[in-house]
């Protein structure tokens, strides 16, 4: 067994008199809280202070000094932002009562990065008593999650700014011979910097939706720009207007400055024309100048500038009332975000600012070198070569003055990457009709009878839920005009879903009447839980697009009605029928199907167990125990009268309790006995059950591709009733058929992770093909072991199974730290698995709980699957093709008709392929349309192009053997001996 010994670290340390008085001296001392603030902390820590105790190796670096900092920050963070709006701190605005996040971070000496990443760990342990002290809706107010998106978008909208200023105008470290002859231009460009940044947090602030997505913060950005082009002095410039290639011109001589930076960042000049004229009103109410049409102002910042539509302020960037403008931006800002706990995005202006951390947030993957733990993003490797190391702009481009050439290709980032999909919403989606096109309509008016009406009121019904027309919002700061920006994006993303709707519903009946050859298709166009699908689907794409921080995934399962398993049926046929989906929305559901399958269908409340008690009866006992079938799906009545009642957007309980992440609350729209339906079809309502096998297949061909091509079926055949006979014949059922395709689909996405840990710890095939058999076994005769659990932590416990019966010296701690380099990795996943005692009293407890991985593997992982491991050990190998028969004998045993184990897959060639087991090197092949972009000057030293020599005079093989040589001579930074957990590993799993 994998025993854990005792830590004096939590045992004998733990002082719980002298923590008590830290918390204190921080509340009073380092924050100056006032009495009835340090109580509530003090009555938070009393009720979460055994959680600590237990916690304290899983938290930071595993020390107690730290831990309890973290902690400290967790339960003050908790308390701002829980109490401001439950009690009455929120409406008296007490002085003594408030801090920022920033302030907490600086007191408790922790940066951002580092209390995002361990923050869901203390959501999911304290989230009971948190529910207790402040209500079943803590985790939407606590905004925990949002806050963290909110974060990310204003990291990448710093550094797009802060790029975008220095090829604009001078720096302290550009063009040196120019700045010599200007008193103080390094401090005066280093104001205008700011002075454009507080502006667009202003604009964030007053004039902006609530919803704050990231493409209209962009244009936020560029009409800050636009204002500093039209207002800072030429000879801080660091172009000419008169020979610039990026300029649009007007005529021959005048340049549309509007024209021109839509031209460069793919903005939309309607959107950019209205943030400049809210910009505009703010700079004339919080500073108070007064605005003048620039057709009638003489200064020449403004020559050769097309002046039609532009505003000017006199004396805005004037030495004497440059200072002035910041105080009074500054004090706009601090009276905004005074006592409300929110991050003050002012400390994006500092990048050497320690409070910002390391690493990223932007995918929440852990990497670990040496005991400091970074994030790195979950995207594939390509995305991060391409955001993070390719150059944005030569610097040699501005050598003249001159920002370059039009086609010169910059490499692409989080925002213009943003931007470019926003722009195929608004030239390809935008422009269709919000009615059903002519061959739509005759598909609808085909069914029995004529759908088109239900379909355009189910259509208005559901988009209004997802995104409600009167959505509360309060509003700061001297303008009123966000609750009018809240309704007209609301009206904008309402109409972009509902277009892209029609659009591939419109595709999809087309094929599905080739395949059935006709074009009634009423059991489809009839059919709920499929529109619903199509337009979550729809409507996820056009927020993913936008990137909002206030409406993250899983929102539109919540509003809908469905759960993660009936989204997932839809994903593969809505990208093959929307052929011109970018190929940031094709990853965006592709990243959304492997969370719906590593974790999201086996949470409670999904429907995928109502598929299993009918597929597989013997499992019924224990779903029902656990409590983990699906509510009956609401009723569009249901929806439309919390609508109309509500007058804005719900937040009652949600169908499905998603995954307990990082403020992943989500706002709900139904109560819990809002169905109009008996109650007792809980258990009998199986019409989501997927029938269609191609609709499991990935998003993502090239990943998947070599898993085989699946026997397609008519699409309304995957919503049929699962007690029906497949269509396709074999003797299953729908349910069963539905059932062992997704467990089939979960079995390519094991093989995928399981090789990646593979090339990790340098193990043999031999224990790949072990580990895999082994999760196949789990997954198809011990089904419960994933109930409520991650896909992962059954992954990591193989992993240490195979190698104790092969072995092999790896401790958990190894795998744990392999683990975590991985792109989806979680410290969740290996902190808080989830654990069901009430059936056994173990350790003295009794009930359910999150416990670590070890624990987990000890005490229920090596009791479940003991019978199977017989297979893995010596004798196994000769009976490993005709396999232990015990399922009769099992409640988890296979359905009918169930794939046998297979061998492991054989895996396509991965683009780009990693090539090294212990360094981070990647081999891709080279798309013209990159070319240019990786021969540019500055990007030289990152990549080696056969054919392409990086440098003067070398030839390919020379460049090739300089990066073997590179990386033979590199030096790997030493793991250290720090463990997230302490056992003996001594155990021999075969002799318990």
């Amino acid at each position: 067994m994998v025993d854990m010994k005792p830590s004096a670290t939590t045992s004998s340390c733990m002082d719980g008199d002298a923590i008590d008085a830290r918390l204190t001296a921080l509340c009073k001392n380092a924050l100056s809280l006032d009495e009835k603030t340090c109580t509530e902390a003090m009555k938070l820590l009393k009720e979460t202070k055994n959680v600590l105790s237990s916690n304290v190796l899983a938290i930071g670096s595993g020390t107690l000094e730290e831990a309890e900092r973290f902690w400290f920050s967790f339960i003050l963070y908790s308390l701002n932002r829980l109490s401001e709006k439950s009690g009455e701190n929120a409406q008296q605005g007490s002085e003594g009562s408030g801090f920022t996040l920033c302030q907490l971070l600086r007191a408790t000496k922790l940066n951002i990065v580092d209390f995002f990443k361990e923050l869901p760990q203390f959501v999911i342990k304290v989230g009971p008593v948190l529910s207790s002290m402040y209500g079943e809706d803590w985790e939407s107010r606590l905004e925990a999650k949002e806050m963290q998106a909110n974060f990310v978008h204003l990291s990448l909208l710093s550094k797009s700014y802060q790029r975008a200023f220095r090829e604009l105008f001078l720096t302290s470290d550009a063009n040196i011979d120019k700045q010599q002859n200007i008193t103080g231009a390094p401090d005066f460009v280093s104001e205008y910097l700011r002075f454009g940044w507080l502006l667009f947090l202003a604009l964030r602030l007053h004039a902006f939706s609530c919803f704050r997505d990231l493409v209209t913060c962009a244009n936020g950005i560029f009409s800050v720009l636009a204002i500093l082009i039209i207002h800072v002095p030429i000879r801080f410039r660091n172009f000419k207007i008169s020979d610039s290639s990026h300029f649009v011109y007007k005529g021959d001589k005048v340049v549309d400055l509007l024209a021109s930076l839509c031209n460069m960042y793919d903005a939309s000049e309607d959107d950019l024309r209205k943030t400049m004229e809210m910009a505009n009103k703010l700079i004339e109410d919080i500073l108070k100048k007064k605005p003048c049409l620039a057709s009638v102002c003489k200064t020449e910042t403004l020559e050769n500038i097309d002046t039609d539509g532009l505003i000017y302020f006199e004396g805005l960037m004037e030495e004497q009332s440059l200072s002035s403008s910041l105080n009074m931006l500054e004090k706009d800002y601090d009276d905004a975000i005074r006592n409300k706990g929110d991050l003050d995005e002012r400390v994006f202006m500092d990048e050497e600012d320690s409070l910002l951390g390391l690493g990223s947030l932007s995918g929440g993957a852990v990497n670990a070198t040496g005991i400091k733990r970074k994030f790195e993003s979950i995207a594939s490797p390509s995305k991060t070569i391409s955001s993070q190391l390719s150059p944005h702009c030569s610097p040699a481009s501005h050598a003249n003055g001159v920002l370059g050439p039009p086609n010169a290709k910059m490499a692409a980032t989080p925002v213009s990457t943003a931007m470019t999909t926003a722009k195929w919403l608004r030239t390809v989606i935008c422009p269709l009709p919000s009615r059903p096109t002519a061959e739509l309509q005759r598909f609808l008016s085909s069914c029995d009878k004529d759908v088109t009406s239900d379909v355009i009121r189910r259509a208005s019904i559901i988009l209004e839920a997802i995104f409600p027309s009167n959505h509360e919002r309060s509003v700061t700061g001297s303008l009123q005009s966000a609750n009018l920006m809240d309704t007209i994006w609301m009206e904008q993303r309402r109409l972009e879903a509902l277009k892209l709707y029609s659009r591939v519903l419109e595709a999809m009946c087309t094929a599905e009447a080739q395949i059935l050859h006709a074009t009634n298709l009423t059991s489809l166009l009839t059919n709920e839980r499929f529109h619903r699908c199509m337009l979550a689907c729809s409507a996820e794409l056009v927020l993913a697009t936008h990137k909002t921080a206030t409406m993250l995934f899983p929102t539109v399962l919540d509003r809908t009605g469905i759960t993660a398993f009936d989204l997932s049926k839809v994903i593969e046929s809505f990208i093959r029928h929307e052929e011109s989906l970018p190929r940031e929305l094709r990853r965006h559901l592709n990243s959304l199907e492997e969370r719906l399958l590593e974790s999201m269908v086996w949470e409670k409340g999904s429907s995928m167990y109502n598929a299993l008690i009918v597929a597989r009866p013997a499992l019924s006992a224990e779903i029902n125990h656990l409590g983990l079938l699906a509510e009956p799906m609401p009723s569009l009545d249901a929806i439309e009268i919390h609508i109309n009642f509500s007058g804005g957007m719900p937040t009652v309980a949600s169908p499905q309790k998603h995954e307990t992440s990082l403020g992943n609350a989500g706002s709900t729209i139904l109560g819990q006995n809002e169905d109009v339906r008996s109650p007792k079809r809980l258990c009998t309502d199986y019409r989501s059950i997927l029938v269609e096998r191609n609709s499991f297949t990935s998003p993502v061909k090239d990943r998947l591709l070599a898993f085989g091509n699946l026997k397609k079926a008519p699409l309304q055949s995957a919503f049929a009733s699962p007690t029906r006979p497949n269509p396709g014949g074999g003797g299953e059922t729908c349910a069963e058929t539905g059932i062992n395709i997704c467990f089939s689909k979960i079995n390519k996405l094991a093989a995928v992770r399981i090789n990646g840990m593979i090339e990790r710890l340098q193990l043999s095939q031999q224990i790949r093909e072990s580990v895999y058999c082994l999760f196949q076994q789990i997954l198809s005769q011990q089904t419960s072991l994933f109930f409520n659990r991650h896909i992962d932590q059954i992954i990591l416990c193989c992993f240490y199974v195979v190698a104790k019966i092969s072995q092999l010296h790896l401790t958990f701690k190894e795998i744990i730290c392999n683990y975590r380099k991985q792109p989806q990795c979680k410290p969740e996943v290996f902190c808080n698995v989830f654990v069901d005692r009430s059936s056994a009293r173990r350790n003295g407890r009794r009930g359910q709980d999150h416990v670590d991985i070890v624990t987990f593997y000890n005490e229920i992982f090596i009791p479940a699957v003991k019978p199977l491991l017989v297979e893995l050990g010596p004798a196994g190998a000769t009976t490993r093709t005709s396999r232990v028969s015990e399922a009769s004998n099992s409640n988890n045993g296979p359905c009918p008709g169930s794939p046998k184990v297979a061998p492991f897959p054989s895996l396509p060639d991965m683009s780009p392929k990693k090539v090294s087991a212990t360094h981070n090197v990647y081999v891709s092949p080279l798309r013209t349309s990159k070319m240019d972009a990786l021969i540019s000057h500055s990007s030289r030293s990152y990549y080696a192009c056969v054919g392409e020599s990086t440098r003067a005079f070398q030839s390919p093989s020379k460049d090739l053997t300089a990066i073997n040589n590179h990386l033979n001579g590199y030096s790997l930074v030493s793991m250290g001996n720090n463990s997230f957990f302490k056992y003996r590993n001594s155990y021999d799993v075969l002799n318990k």
